[in-house]
């Protein structure tokens, strides 16, 4: 497969220099013959026939794909929860990412509560810098929504590189904001350039339904998806897609997990919406029928929001859509958490921490599930699993492309290689995997990360701490140029009139005497405005003396000094007369 040009006693150094021959090229648009030079982990020459220095190592490809490496849009590597850690960290989650043919991830900072956004990305960054095996880049999640927020969010687009924010609509009294509140957070992130990411569930009716199956006495891993039908993925999910409309905001729909759900992102794009659908491994690749296996262990390593689809045909339903373009990218969503950590939940499943694996296994299950089946080509794989990422994410063509100047990320393609998926084989930390059993076709042979060969004949040669943060610009001309264009259209103006100059009528407007009890995350731009309504209200109100009647047992009333209001004909009662005939 490989071999060394020049003198035998070149060192192993030089292996940053490297030559692919015969190489069927497989970008998102075209396919094509030609040879690859690298060099200082950037793409130097494509092309036949290439001149290059001597002491390159060659990898004869023999007519076999060669395609970008993939990008993994969404991870949550070393994921703390309630004093706890995921299982497989920075160096083992992209370890497994490199094995699987992912050459970048994208993972997702998540700030505590009061925590500092910016702070909480410089903890996430520390912890990467020093694992990571392979590039990476950062969303970050704004898990509140306070005065200092917005400055935050300015400061790590300008200084840090980062164009994605993500919000909750689920985890209520936890991370989810309202639906005011995430109006002013996609109107701050449209002014960034940015892109706004969802978790779209419905918070507060999940927290009834959780209520209410616990005190049928349902606690199992069964529960959790009981609690969660899908129609509030999918109710959330319009939500999102009309306050993105409403503030003219990029959306970008994390983990769709269900039919309904990508039907409603589906249609959105049809009536012309920026909106962009995210399935994950776990989606594409398994159901939520597992949630009811007798083995609790293994119910609950499916548990994760929004929930697997108990029906059966969602994965194949979601690979169709993905394969015609409805939904657009890919991520594996992978959070992995030991059975004795989800144990914590064993009478509660409410208090289960959620996540499953799919970083390793997302290509091969694609590759499977909508290559192997006929439902796309091997360029629109390519799209799926690497160029979209690039081009919503403003990496392109840096990253999800082979051309000139181009990444060295590149991954040797075997169409014909056949793999069981299973624990005992994978390069994971957790102990169980959902996807147990699977046979899949299609995977990497070579996988060359930043100049260098990472997985060779089976073998990975990873280095922990070697992976570098890639920053990203905003304003990505993938997805703003028609926000731009919108932006334009949709300019409100008023209409050009008179004064009205006619009789107005006077009203008596009655404050009401109930103040509303504002949520524990109160929008910045509206405190202010709160309060000062309700000082107004205790201060305008008459207050009635309760022990006062206005009742006397001498017949008076209070009233007794109020004129009475003589009969009335009533002409043309309100209804019109053909409700009643005759009045008086």
């Amino acid at each position: 497969m490989s071999g060394y040009q020049g003198k035998k006693n070149i060192p192993r150094i030089t292996s940053d220099r490297l030559l692919i021959k015969g190489a069927k090229i497989v970008n998102d648009d075209q396919s094509f013959l030609a040879d690859i030079y690298m060099e200082d982990g950037v793409i130097k020459q494509i092309g036949d026939n290439l001149i290059v220095p001597g002491g390159v190592k060659i990898i004869e490809a023999h007519g076999r794909m060669v395609m970008p490496g993939g990008i993994d849009v969404h991870t949550r590597f070393q994921m703390p929860d309630r004093g706890m850690v995921a299982a497989d960290d920075f160096y083992q989650g992209t370890r497994a990412s490199l094995a699987g043919g992912t050459t970048m991830i994208i993972d997702h900072v998540v700030p505590e509560p009061g925590v500092s956004l910016v702070a909480a990305f410089k903890q996430w960054r520390e912890w990467a810098d020093s694992k990571s095996c392979c590039d990476y880049s950062l969303h970050v999640d704004i898990t509140d929504w306070n005065k200092g927020t917005q400055e935050e969010m300015e400061t790590l687009v300008k200084d840090h590189g980062v164009n994605s924010f993500l919000v909750y609509l689920a985890y209520k009294d936890v991370f989810q904001l309202s639906d005011s509140q995430i109006y002013e957070v996609f109107s701050v992130i449209r002014d960034l350039g940015a892109i706004a990411q969802v978790h779209a569930e419905n918070g507060d009716i999940i927290a009834e339904e959780q209520r209410r199956i616990l005190q049928l006495g349902i606690t199992g891993p069964e529960g959790h998806v009981l609690s969660r039908p899908e129609e509030v993925e999918a109710e959330a999910v319009n939500r999102s897609v009309t306050i993105a409309n409403q503030t003219n905001c990029p959306l970008y729909i994390t983990k769709v997990m269900s039919k309904s759900a990508a039907d409603v992102i589906a249609l959105a794009r049809k009536r012309g919406a920026v909106v962009y659908g995210e399935p994950i491994s776990a989606s594409l690749g398994t159901d939520g029928t597992h949630y009811w296996s007798k083995n609790w262990a293994k119910a609950a390593a499916y548990v994760t929001s929004p929930p697997l689809s108990p029906d059966p045909t969602t994965p194949d339903y979601l690979s169709s859509l993905l394969s015609c373009g409805d939904l657009q990218v890919t991520g594996s969503a992978h959070c992995t958490f030991q059975t004795s950590q989800r144990a914590i939940g064993k009478d509660d499943f409410t208090l289960m921490p959620e996540g499953t694996n799919g970083t390793e296994e997302r290509m091969s299950l694609i590759w499977d599930k909508c290559v192997v089946t006929g439902k796309m080509d091997e360029n629109q794989f390519v799209a799926v699993t690497s160029t979209n990422a690039a081009k919503i994410f403003n990496l392109f063509p840096r990253k999800g492309r082979i051309a000139v100047g181009s990444d060295a990320d590149l991954v040797l393609w075997d169409p014909d290689m056949t793999k069981i998926i299973s624990a005992k084989s994978h390069n994971l930390a957790v102990e169980y995997n959902i996807f147990e059993g699977t046979e899949v076709r299609g995977g990497p042979v070579v996988v060359i990360s930043q100049g260098k060969i990472v997985l060779e004949e089976g073998t990975l040669h990873t280095m922990e701490g070697c992976g570098r943060y890639i920053s990203r610009k905003p304003f990505s001309d993938h997805v703003y140029k028609r926000i731009k264009a919108r932006s334009r259209l949709t300019e409100l103006r008023g209409v050009p009139r008179g004064q009205y100059d006619g009789p107005v009528c006077e009203v008596t407007v009655t404050p009401k005497v109930m103040s509303t009890v504002s949520s524990v995350k109160t929008s910045p731009a509206k405190q202010q405005q709160q309060q000062q309504q309700q000082q107004q209200q205790f201060t305008q109100q008459p207050v009635r003396n309760l022990h006062q009647s206005g009742f006397s047992l001498s017949g008076a009333q209070v009233d007794d000094n109020v004129p009475r209001r003589n009969t009335q004909r009533i002409v043309a009662p309100p209804g019109g007369k053909a409700n009643i005939t005759s009045l008086g």
